[in-house]
């Protein structure tokens, strides 16, 4: 795949000067960050991020004739953070972004999201089908609901040290992670210990583990969850059995919008999520795009081929 996308995005003055604000939604606010003109895409980060996280993308989106939307989803950065753990389950959620675009006065738009953010758009085209153009998921795919809640099967699987599984009870992970933002921010593995570092990372650690990220851009991200703390994000992983029991309600629903998948071949995510069951639910799957030597945080580690991929998936919709 070539990149004939390059980003105009080359620094954070970029994507400060771009136009920001807060839309009133679902009960709560979200901060959007919004560039271009044309068919609307919303763009959906993850945990733990921001809609910065979609820099490049928001450019290349905008430049290729296209309204994009990024906001800081509920919990993070300049979006409210309800204190209660059940304000963040997938309908809610959901309802977020089909309350972005009454406001926006938008009957419909494509959306993308990477991480948390693919398992809301997944759900989103599930339970509002009327509003969503096409779907795209990056790094976390979508399969059949499976016949058992899944954070006991977790458990299980990977032993009370899995990332997820320590995230669940209320408090713990919270006070833990907000200790040292900057090693939370940097931590890649599933395993809880990993996001338990002491140590402050030092600008050869940030250039070894992120060489796709400027200690500017970096640095955006440790204010906003110095600021904020994880509390919102971990809120997400507290309601995934809740989501599990919400989703009994679909049976064997599936999504006929266009659809599009895009992982790295080095994403952690694969050993315990799998894609093979990707066309079980997604009846229009017009790619599944793999990015070989990519990880987890794909679209600001290889934005010029992501942002390529979207933009031929937005063309075939035309």
């Amino acid at each position: 795949m070539g990149t004939p996308y390059a980003s105009r995005y080359t620094s954070v003055a970029d994507w400060e000067r771009l136009p920001s604000r807060q839309v009133n939604t679902n009960g709560i606010k979200l901060k959007v960050t919004e560039h271009g003109e044309g068919p609307l895409v919303i763009l959906c980060h993850g945990f733990p991020e921001l809609g910065f996280s979609w820099r490049h993308q928001v450019f290349d989106l905008a430049r290729a004739g296209y309204r994009v939307i990024a906001p800081d989803m509920r919990g993070y950065g300049g979006s409210s953070r309800p204190e209660d753990p059940g304000a963040y389950d997938i309908r809610t959620l959901a309802g977020d972004l089909t309350g972005l675009l009454d406001e926006l006065n938008e009957d419909r738009a494509v959306f993308v999201g990477h991480d948390w953010g693919a398992n809301v758009v997944w759900n989103l085209a599930l339970a509002h089908p009327d509003r969503v153009t096409a779907v795209a998921g990056l790094s976390v795919p979508i399969s059949p609901r499976p016949p058992v809640p899944p954070i006991e099967v977790l458990r299980q699987r990977f032993g009370d040290d899995f990332y997820i599984v320590w995230f669940q009870e209320p408090g713990i992970a919270d006070r833990v992670l907000r200790q040292n933002v900057p090693a939370v921010l940097l931590a890649d593995d599933i395993r809880a210990s990993t996001w338990r570092q002491e140590a402050t990372p030092t600008a050869a650690t940030l250039k070894a583990a992120r060489p796709w990220l400027s200690e500017e851009e970096f640095q955006v991200f440790v204010r906003a969850f110095a600021e904020t703390g994880f509390t919102g994000g971990l809120n997400y992983y507290r309601n995934i059995d809740r989501n599990w029991e919400q989703a009994g309600s679909f049976g064997k629903k599936t999504i006929d919008c266009p659809s599009l998948f895009i992982a790295g071949s080095e994403d952690l995510v694969t050993t315990y999520m799998s894609a093979k069951r990707l066309p079980d639910v997604l009846t229009d799957l017009r790619g599944r795009v793999v990015l070989d030597g990519a990880g987890h945080w794909i679209q600001q580690e290889r934005p010029a081929e992501v942002s390529e991929a979207l933009i031929t998936f937005l063309g075939s919709l035309a």
